[in-house]
């Protein structure tokens, strides 16, 4: 087995202050709390990334582990599920069972407009389907064992893979430039009652998963660069995979019933 680690408790703590730090400044504007406690977490995130790289270089990535680490991955995926669900429940709660009292549904009770889902929305939809796209064409490189060869013009090859992840990151960026582009122009905030409170925290949210899909899938191809991976052991890519899938998934639900089934409720 994997000698032991204190980057799990030091990533979990972190994350424990990062969401402290996020409500002490959506409640009292301070930033400062907030951007120190990403940064703490962040370097957390690489430690730990670092600590699994170097284990997978000095053999200890048995098929026991790897079935560990497999099923671990897996059960953070699906608490991740039940975090988003969470957010889609109170979502669904106000829109069908709004409050009359404190006028929480419609959106267009507080003298705003929803955004209009044939805009930007359609064309990040776009943009992470595509991505989800290339990031399986760089799954299929590695299963078939592309590091024999540089470049081939009738199979699979290091090069293609290595496009692969620059089209899946290119992808990821601009989704990320886009979303931000949609805040700055948006005319409701967070405050704009419940829909406003839900729709910036599922929003804002999925994109700071979008960051660390970003960051798995940097690392993967790091690893590539350096040849770490091969058709037979590449667990540290496939979870990064299994985790750029299950952004481009919820992004879907976003789409679906946020922007597209928000949009048309509220006209």
């Amino acid at each position: 087995l994997v000698r032991s680690s204190c980057w799990p408790f030091v990533t979990s703590y972190a994350l424990l202050v990062l969401v402290v730090s996020l409500l002490w400044y959506l409640n009292f504007s301070s930033a400062y709390f907030f951007w120190l406690a990403l940064i703490f977490f962040f370097y957390s995130v690489y430690g730990w990334l670092c600590d699994i790289t170097t284990e997978s270089i000095d053999g200890f990535t048995t098929s026991l582990v790897s079935l560990g680490l497999s099923v671990g991955f897996l059960l953070f995926i699906s608490s991740e599920v039940m975090f988003f669900f969470g957010f889609f429940w109170s979502y669904f709660h106000n829109c069908l069972n709004p409050s009359v009292f404190i006028g929480t549904w419609p959106p267009y009770l507080f003298n705003g407009i929803v955004v209009d889902p044939f805009g930007l929305p359609l064309l990040n939809t776009v943009l992470l389907l595509s991505s989800g796209v290339s990031v399986t064409f760089c799954h299929y490189c590695v299963l078939s064992n592309v590091y024999l060869e540089l470049w081939s013009p009738t199979r699979p090859s290091r090069t293609h893979l290595q496009w692969g992840y620059y089209f899946t990151l290119f992808y990821g960026i601009l989704f990320l430039s886009f979303q931000i582009s949609e805040y700055v122009s948006s005319y409701i905030s967070i405050n704009s009652t419940v829909y406003g409170s839900v729709f910036f925290l599922l929003t804002g949210f999925h994109g700071f998963h979008v960051v660390l899909g970003l960051i798995l899938l940097s690392v993967s191809l790091l690893r590539v660069d350096y040849t770490m991976f091969s058709d037979f052991q590449h667990l540290g890519l496939e979870c990064s995979i299994w985790y750029w899938h299950f952004v481009d998934v919820v992004w879907l639900f976003l789409y679906f019933f946020v922007y597209w089934y928000g949009y048309y409720i509220a006209w």
